[in-house]
């Protein structure tokens, strides 16, 4: 097991530009939307982000860090534009709100990795697949497929077409983040899509996906298919506009018992990981699946090369479970989050220690949780960005 010396938090390296760890402490670069910077010129940073060189294996001195949903609810700034725009759509669909958005924990964080605000079903209107989020109940699909018909009439994924403002937010966080940190995309892996659009929505059981499954297993694979086909697309797409790595999230491939998991979605996953690494072999790919302590081993097997982590498994058994070859994301309680600041503090430095090294992305076990308090969040990048190997 690696020592660490976490060094404090007062004396992290000026020539990081770490000048913004306390919420009311202002960032050296104030960036807006059309570029423009308040106190000094940028300069091109040719350096690689530190997330890119974790993820693919090269010695850094300390884990980079940012968190899943960091762009959210749990930001006044997030909800005050809620107030003005209260359509997700809009505030997920519309440029400028889209970079707004995206850059608002970056403005206030500097986490290692601004992740594009968007959403896994932003696709299916592309796909002739009809949708809204709405308030308070989620994802609703308003033609839910039942049939082989339905499948035929589900189209392959145009990006440029569909969803141009995605590449264009993309293009404009690359310029804003300026290599300082990762600029992440994400799609939605094909189980997880097919379970939304055939449960027609969210779901507790699973059963009509289920029901396709075991009864019309043809129809479900032709299905995956087409969202695998059209996810790859999307990957190489956002690589091409400015991200530097993607994150697959699988959040419903752990209702799979794990031999259904070897049909219904890990060759998918793996024809995905493979299209995209004949187009851009150097594209760091993350794979989430909430729940997945029963298909650790599986994961790797997908060619992906982070595979992220919830708080169920203990990392450092994680660790053993997925080898030496496959670099590890998480993977923290989010709930943590509302404890003290001793606490949390604690918490980051066990799950660091569990993790090693090398090739450790630390992040959350899930997305920060709606009411999480700012000041703690905050106080989580501090520390995590003060720890040194």
């Amino acid at each position: 097991m690696a020592c660490l010396n976490f060094s404090s938090v007062s004396t992290i390296s000026t020539n990081m530009n770490f000048d913004h760890l306390r919420p009311n402490q202002k960032p050296r670069f104030l960036c807006s939307v059309a570029g423009a910077v308040a106190e000094q010129t940028k300069t091109l940073n040719v350096s690689e982000p530190l997330l890119l060189n974790a993820a693919r294996g090269k010695e850094v001195d300390r884990p980079p860090v940012w968190l899943m949903r960091q762009a959210g609810r749990y930001m006044k700034s997030y909800q005050t534009l809620c107030e003005k725009y209260p359509s997700f759509r809009e505030r997920s669909e519309n440029l400028d709100l889209v970079v707004e958005i995206s850059l608002q924990p970056w403005k206030v964080f500097k986490p290692d990795g601004v992740i594009l605000f968007s959403d896994i079903l932003t696709p299916l209107s592309g796909m002739n697949i009809p949708f809204d989020i709405v308030k308070g109940k989620g994802p609703i699909i308003f033609d839910p497929i039942t049939s082989a018909a339905d499948v035929e009439d589900v189209t392959e994924f145009n990006p440029e077409a569909s969803v141009s403002y995605v590449g264009e937010a993309l293009t404009i966080l690359r310029k804003e983040v300026n290599n300082e940190a990762a600029v992440l995309g994400f799609v939605g892996a094909p189980f997880t899509l097919a379970s939304y659009v055939v449960e027609g929505g969210s779901s507790k059981h699973f059963s009509k996906i289920k029901r396709m499954a075991f009864s019309e297993p043809k129809v479900l694979h032709a299905l995956l298919k087409k969202f695998a086909t059209s996810m790859a697309k999307y990957i190489q797409f956002q690589a091409d506009k400015g991200a530097q790595a993607v994150q697959i999230f699988d959040s419903w491939a752990t209702e799979l018992s794990p031999v259904d998991f070897e049909e219904f979605s890990l060759p998918y996953l793996k024809q995905i990981v493979d299209t995209v690494k004949q187009t851009h072999p150097d594209l760091p790919l993350i794979l989430y699946a909430s729940g997945s302590g029963g298909l650790i081993e599986r994961l790797p097997l997908t060619g992906v090369d982070v595979v992220s982590l919830d708080w169920t498994v203990d990392m450092a058994e994680g660790r053993r479970r997925l080898g030496s070859d496959v670099a590890v994301q998480g993977n923290i309680d989010p709930g943590v989050l509302f404890g003290s600041k001793e606490f949390i503090t604690e918490r980051i430095h066990d799950t660091v220690r569990k993790a090693g090294k090398r090739k450790h992305i630390l992040n959350l076990g899930h997305g920060i949780v709606v009411g999480t308090p700012e000041e703690n969040v905050a106080h989580f990048f501090e520390v995590a960005k003060g720890l040194r190997y």
